[in-house]
């Protein structure tokens, strides 16, 4: 998931921090079209509140895939791809972040009206049986909402 460089510069940072910091881990994704076909752009991200108060530092991997979703508005596949990243990188940082607050952010609607909907339920089991960490979902996902979906369009 994250390069060896992104674990080492993490590590370094969080043993300048007090226990007071907390790590939220998000995934989002963008899907656009590339020579006829879908693709999507996820954006894996770390992010370390220093010390509950000291600002953030954002840590992230962009990967490009295809996205075999038929239905554009409800896009299960990709967002258990999105679910799947984020708990890989749970488990690639958990021996180094395991003292802190940690929250899994998914990037999925609860309200039926939104069609990331489709996905909820098996997003929560999967990130629960995985993590043992009850996902926190949109509204209360900002690592994904906000710090991934920045990254996912390039403004971050």
């Amino acid at each position: 998931m994250f390069t060896q460089e992104q674990v080492e510069s993490l590590v370094d940072l969080l043993t300048t921090l007090d226990k007071n910091t907390k790590i939220y881990l998000g995934c989002d994704s963008v899907r656009y079209q590339k020579n006829g076909r879908w693709h999507a752009r996820y954006a894996t991200v770390a992010i370390v509140h220093m010390n509950g108060k000291n600002g953030c530092r954002i840590f992230s991997k962009v990967e490009h895939e295809p996205d075999f979703d038929v239905r554009k508005n409800r896009p299960k596949i990709r967002m258990m791809n999105e679910v799947t990243k984020v708990c890989s990188l749970y488990v690639q940082l958990a021996p180094f972040i395991d003292e802190f607050d940690i929250e899994i952010h998914v990037d999925i609607n609860l309200d039926p009206k939104h069609g990331s909907n489709c996905a909820a339920a098996e997003a929560a089991g999967y990130v629960l049986g995985v993590t043992g960490l009850e996902p926190k979902f949109k509204p209360n996902a900002l690592a994904a909402s906000f710090g991934s979906d920045a990254v996912a369009h390039g403004r971050a």
